[in-house]
């Protein structure tokens, strides 16, 4: 109860501190927004804006017209991420986006403003990312996971609030496209592990009146309402088949808001679950093709052909681990080898992690190239189709070598803009990839929770 009722009285301040978002209350937790156009109506045209320019490759003759076509569609495109982890190094590490995430030729984050503006970003949905170790802890352990997601939430702001000229927070689909139009970049939000609820629709409620516009179900750790991909052989996890019957109540709920409602991270069962239960369209906000690499963390073709029909969208990773075919039979088969070792070796996680350290050496891979990421994205539009597929590159979530060569960081978004076209995609099949794709489900599911009864 204590616990509730401290999140309750945060958001109401917090809620207070930053404003009412547009037409919403305290009263009315159903979506609210500006009238946004139907699913179906074409976009609207976007401005081209001068962005920093993306440095241009060492080419000639017709690459070189090709690169400056696709610049041009880039810049004149609503390009979205829907998953960010810098959040992460920025509560913890106190990083600012401001700062230069390269010090002295070394990475030190994928992610800042000089790097954002240089690869044409409109939109970034930072990760709220809650570890499964802040379930259960304590106040005077640093609280709980509710906490830590609150905690990640006003870091998010206070970026907005110290970057005036570059950042403004948005709300629903028609914000990022206005938002976009005025040269700055749209911020938004979505939780990633749905035990930040704390089994609270409650909440639930509160964190979309602070922000949350996604949440993905689960992280790595089944929740006691949804199942994770990542521990369905863990005898000692209590699992439910999917969703239980509270989870399907949280999908709905999430339909009712306006949430988006985000399957990465979920066993196959849950996610089969969320396509019955859900009203609106749903996303993977950062997850790739299983039939280009063997991880459950990606979706096989069911799937992909099951979120087309729901409307939704597979927002791609650039993880190496999971978009890779050799590099993601290893990190699948890591999992069961961690586990083994922490069974052998229960109160000596050092031991675990150096020898972990030690069988992944085993194991030389060269660099991941950018044709891998653009087969996963060629195979959900053979699937799924053109208007289920954008971008949720997992940044800063990742290791900082892990990504594609060509997709090292934000700044490379160009770059796959350049290999779209080379690929013989057009110029409006591009913008659906780059961004229209995401803001038409966003605009259907906050239509959806117009015409579902108010509370």
């Amino acid at each position: 109860m204590y616990r509730f009722l401290s999140i309750a009285l945060f958001s109401l301040v917090f809620w207070q501190a930053c404003g009412p978002q547009p037409n919403s209350t305290a009263s009315n937790t159903t979506a609210s927004t500006s009238p946004a156009a139907s699913a179906s109506a074409a976009p609207t045209a976007t401005p081209e804006l001068p962005p920093t320019p993306a440095p241009t490759p060492a080419l000639t003759g017709a690459d070189a017209e090709l690169w400056a076509k696709a610049m041009k569609i880039h810049q004149s495109s609503i390009v979205i991420d829907t998953h960010n982890d810098v959040t992460s190094a920025i509560l913890d590490d106190g990083f600012d986006l401001g700062e230069n995430g390269i010090v002295n030729g070394r990475i030190k984050t994928h992610t800042d403003i000089a790097r954002l503006k240089t690869g044409g970003m409109g939109a970034q949905f930072f990760a709220v990312y809650v570890g499964k170790e802040f379930v259960n802890k304590k106040a005077e352990e640093g609280g709980g996971a509710a906490r830590r997601a609150m905690d990640m939430i006003d870091v998010v702001y206070d970026q907005v609030k110290k970057h005036p000229d570059t950042f403004e927070m948005a709300y629903t689909a028609d914000d990022i496209r206005r938002i976009r139009k005025s040269g700055k970049i749209a911020a938004l939000m979505g939780i990633e592990g749905g035990h930040a609820i704390e089994d609270s629709l409650h909440a639930l409620r509160n964190f979309y009146r602070l922000g949350i516009r996604y949440m993905t179900l689960t992280h790595t750790n089944t929740n006691s309402w949804a199942d994770s991909e990542a521990d369905l052989k863990k005898p000692d996890v209590k699992h439910h088949g999917g969703l239980s019957d509270f989870g399907k109540q949280v999908v709905l709920e999430m339909n009712r808001l306006g949430m988006m409602v985000d399957i990465s991270h979920v066993a196959d069962d849950t996610m089969a679950d969320v396509f019955e239960v859900s009203k609106a369209p749903v996303i993977a906000s950062h997850s790739s093709a299983r039939a280009i690499a063997a991880h459950t963390r990606n979706l096989n073709d069911d799937e992909l052909r099951a979120i087309a029909k729901n409307g939704g969208v597979v927002m791609v990773n650039f993880y190496d681990g999971f978009i890779d075919p050799k590099k993601a039979e290893v990190t699948f088969n890591g999992r069961a080898k961690e586990e083994e070792l922490k069974q052998k070796y229960p109160n000596d996680p050092k031991r675990v992690a150096d020898e972990m350290k030690q069988w992944r050496a085993q194991y030389k891979f060269d660099k991941t190239p950018l044709s891998v990421l653009m087969d996963h994205i060629e195979h959900i539009i053979k699937v799924a189709g053109i208007d289920h597929v954008g971008f949720g590159a997992d940044l800063d979530g990742i290791p900082l070598d892990a990504a594609p060569v060509g997709a090292e960081d934000v700044s490379k978004y160009p770059v796959i803009t350049f290999e779209l076209l080379k690929r013989g995609h057009s110029e409006a099949d591009i913008k659906k990839i780059l961004g229209e794709n995401l803001l038409r489900a966003m605009a259907r599911c906050e239509q959806v929770a117009k015409e579902m009864p108010k509370m």
